[in-house]
């Protein structure tokens, strides 16, 4: 019961919950129109500091306006206020990705995989992240844990075959660039591949 009243006490302490649902819902509507400012202005008019909700969607509003700096500073927030979301996690990555603050990426990427180890979104990205740098023992460790989960993602199947191909497991890499091809017919990354093979 006690963990109840801890988890629901911000919750608790909003207390005009029409005036929220009604600052959210025109919140949307200038998010739909792509006016961003006006979302966020809307949602400061009601804003709580102890809110995880209005905190993780000025998270989002601010990042979708550029305004990358407040969207960590939101998003942040977010994440002290519920301490094992993922959601608020994968939110902070949007900006800091944008802002090219990498190591803040893969920061928030491994506590997403310290609460879920099976996360196949946050897998699949820092096997990207570490592809992209060459680190292809890395990007492989990360692939290896999705692949059998998700056998006939085309993504993480096209990204697997090509790890194992720098990784000189060519056996590997030609049966998944194969298998690529049932996913996506005639698709031009998998064709190179088995070209570069054979």
């Amino acid at each position: 019961m006690i963990a109840l009243v801890v988890i629901f006490s911000p919750f608790i302490r909003a207390q005009d919950y029409p005036a929220m649902q009604q600052a959210f819902g025109t919140s949307y509507s200038y998010e739909n129109k792509g006016e961003y400012t006006k979302a966020i202005e809307e949602l400061k008019k009601i804003y709580l500091e102890d809110s995880y909700e209005i905190n993780i969607r000025l998270g989002w509003l601010s990042y979708l306006a550029g305004a990358f700096t407040e969207s960590t500073a939101f998003y942040e927030r977010a994440i002290a206020l519920m301490p094992m979301s993922i959601e608020a996690r994968m939110g902070f990555a949007l900006p800091s990705s944008a802002m090219g603050n990498w190591a803040l990426v893969i920061k928030r990427y491994e506590e997403i995989l310290s609460i879920d180890p099976n996360h196949s979104i946050t897998n699949y990205r820092l096997a990207s992240i570490y592809y992209s740098r060459k680190e292809y023992p890395k990007a492989f460790s990360y692939l290896e844990k999705i692949a059998n989960h998700y056998p006939y993602d085309y993504d993480i199947t096209i990204l697997f075959a090509w790890t194992n191909f720098q990784l000189s497991k060519l056996r590997e890499a030609k049966v998944l660039f194969n298998k690529a091809l049932l996913i996506r017919p005639l698709d031009g990354s998998a064709l190179e591949g088995l070209k570069l093979i054979q």
